[in-house]
């Protein structure tokens, strides 16, 4: 990373980070100018039987969600787009992202899968250095099956995660003193399941998704339970040229409503790749709410645009506002937290996505977002509660050979 600035760290502590460029300042030893190298993914891999029987070993990027590659284009976009990444992911926005140490197995068929995971979180996200391992364990377990003339896929899963950085102080709504002398584990188990569907109806297709997970276990001394749910829907026009796709849904992430309780009652989303589901990434799902809609349309041949609408709220008003993505370093804890000082008004989003392939070897991406902030971010940044983001990114692809291609 290059010309990081050095000013973007608020001396306000509920300030914080201001941004990106923040993030990756603090993360790097206040370093303007980071740089290192580092094994990014190096593992060996046997097939039993075909692709879908194998095991893997070394150190490789693991995506919780996306075990299997439907043949339905609708079930694979909302399993790409609202199912993978929730709770554990490769944090793909960041520059060093996210790898394990450990083996994973897939035991299956092209209609179902198996899939077991062990794994060690290796250090990375912001942090430029993402060779050393984390004092950080992951289990995961999960079966997929596709059903009904793959018109519908579901899932069940259970994922174990230790957290033993016990000198590292916990981000939660208890009082600093309280969080400073816990150090105790944090253990926790994830309990869910996921259904998607894409059904023909009339001149288009309706899709359905539903997702949810309970949590249980301890956060350092306090005992952990907790529970998210998600609910959507929508319609594409098949019959129309660009296929337009109207969707909506809802979210609801706990949050803790007692801070002296000796219980933790927020929804940890362990390792995930929060801009999958905050494409501007100044939330996350924990105690938060969502109300969304969006569009998603292709105007002309190899142009894809999307558009969404996002009503914001703190699930609990004596909890945080909490941002990041799980454990990236060995002197942070990986989410910030910043008090909702009683207020559970947040924010409302729009913002605009459109991916054009130009050619075969060359796509141009661009985003743009908008955030009006509500009475939980005034008061915290009293004198300009909204924000703004966009990018604009040059992806080329060249070819090594005839029918080979890299990156």
């Amino acid at each position: 990373m290059l010309g990081l600035p050095s000013n973007a760290v608020s001396t306000n502590a509920a300030q914080g980070q201001l941004g990106l460029g923040g993030t990756y300042y603090a993360s790097n030893d206040n370093n303007t100018d980071p740089a290192a190298a580092f094994l990014k993914q190096g593992f060996v891999r046997y097939h039993f039987d075909g692709e879908d029987t194998n095991v893997r070993l070394g150190r490789f990027e693991f995506i919780e969600g996306q075990e299997t590659k439907p043949a339905n284009a609708t079930l694979g976009w909302l399993q790409t787009n609202r199912i993978a990444h929730r709770l554990v992911g490769n944090f793909g926005f960041s520059n060093a992202q996210r790898s394990f140490d450990g083996i994973d197995a897939h035991y299956g068929a092209p209609s179902w899968d198996l899939t077991a995971m062990v794994g060690r979180a290796d250090q990375g996200v912001f942090n430029m250095n993402g060779n050393p391992e984390l004092n950080v364990d992951l289990q995961y377990l999960a079966f997929t099956k596709s059903t009904w003339r793959q018109h519908v896929l579901w899932r069940g899963f259970g994922v174990g995660y230790h957290d033993g950085r016990t000198g590292i102080t916990k981000t939660d709504n208890r009082a600093m003193t309280l969080r400073t002398a816990d150090h105790q584990n944090i253990r926790i188990g994830t309990y869910g399941g996921d259904f998607i569907a894409s059904l023909p109806a009339g001149p288009g297709k309706l899709d359905f998704l539903l997702w949810g997970a309970l949590q249980n276990g301890s956060w350092g001394s306090l005992d952990h339970s907790a529970n998210a749910a998600a609910v959507e829907g929508g319609y594409q026009f098949s019959r129309v040229r660009s296929t337009p796709w109207l969707r909506g849904g809802w979210f609801r992430g706990s949050g803790d409503n007692n801070t002296t309780d000796g219980e933790h009652h927020t929804f940890f989303q362990i390792l995930p790749t929060p801009r999958i589901y905050a494409r501007m990434p100044f939330y996350n799902l924990m105690n938060s709410t969502d109300d969304f809609v969006q569009v998603v349309d292709t105007p002309v041949k190899k142009l894809a645009v999307r558009a969404d609408l996002h009503w914001l709220q703190l699930t609990s008003s004596k909890d945080l506002w909490y941002q990041g993505g799980g454990a990236y370093d060995n002197k942070v804890f990986g989410y910030t937290g910043r008090p909702a000082n009683g207020h559970s008004s947040f924010a409302s989003m729009a913002d605009i996505s459109a991916d054009w392939q130009a050619t075969r070897s060359v796509g141009i991406n661009f985003y743009y977002a908008h955030v009006s902030g509500k009475t939980v971010i005034g008061a915290i940044y009293p004198e300009d509660r909204n924000a703004q983001y966009g990018y604009v990114e040059l992806v080329y692809r060249w070819d090594r050979a005839q029918g080979k291609s890299g990156n």
